[in-house]
């Protein structure tokens, strides 16, 4: 059965393989062979992975992506189009589906932003909807170092606070753009700020997301 997050591998796997290794995105200093190695590595590389969240670990990370962005880049695809072993927790389809969704969507979109000829992606409604839970769960996470009270809006009117602060600016858009604004992406996300306008600078230049 197709899974939100298995989609977004799959589309995120087609599109790297479609912009070739050395195409640009929208993580800085990372081209396209850089984004496959670090999908790749945070699949199939616990012991390395580590080094997302805990600072200490970093270095170890560093230097296993970087050994895997030295790999044949079709078989970096190939990798990520064939999903995690069966021994990752990422297996199991909730944890799946929870960590992945979002992960696979902001990558795919880190690919398709970044080329000169990107347009739009029109999100459906049930997709948009799964976006929208996973932001409602992660949103202080994702806006714990905005400088300013940050809430996140849809158009039809859900709201939730990414940060609690004065002055308070309010982010209107779809889930997909919103993920993507709190997850980092402020320019290229598609986003109607309402605010005080040095808030609404400062939330743009804040280093936001994991």
């Amino acid at each position: 059965m197709s899974t939100h997050a298995n989609r977004e591998r799959l589309l995120l796997a087609d599109l790297l393989e479609g912009a070739g290794p050395d195409a640009p995105t929208l993580c800085e200093g990372w081209k396209t062979r850089d984004l496959a190695a670090h999908v790749v590595v945070r699949e199939r590389r616990a012991d390395a992975a580590g080094g997302l969240l805990i600072k200490p670990l970093a270095g170890r990370l560093e230097r296993v992506q970087r050994e895997f962005a030295a790999k044949p880049y079709d078989e970096l695809i190939r990798l990520i189009r064939t999903g995690p072993p069966r021994m990752s927790p990422f297996a199991l389809k909730q944890i799946d589906e929870a960590s992945n969704t979002v992960e696979f969507y902001v990558h795919a979109e880190d690919v398709r932003r970044a080329q000169p000829d990107f347009t739009p992606r029109e999100l459906d409604p049930v997709f948009s909807d799964a976006l929208w839970s996973r932001l409602e769960k992660m949103a202080r996470v994702l806006g714990r170092r905005s400088p300013v009270g940050l809430v996140l809006r849809r158009p039809n009117g859900q709201t939730a606070v990414a940060h609690r602060g004065t002055p308070v600016v309010t982010a209107t858009a779809g889930p997909g753009e919103l993920v993507l604004f709190v997850y980092g992406r402020q320019s290229a996300a598609d986003v109607e700020l309402d605010g005080d306008k040095d808030a609404v600078a400062r939330v743009l230049d804040a280093q936001l997301g994991l």
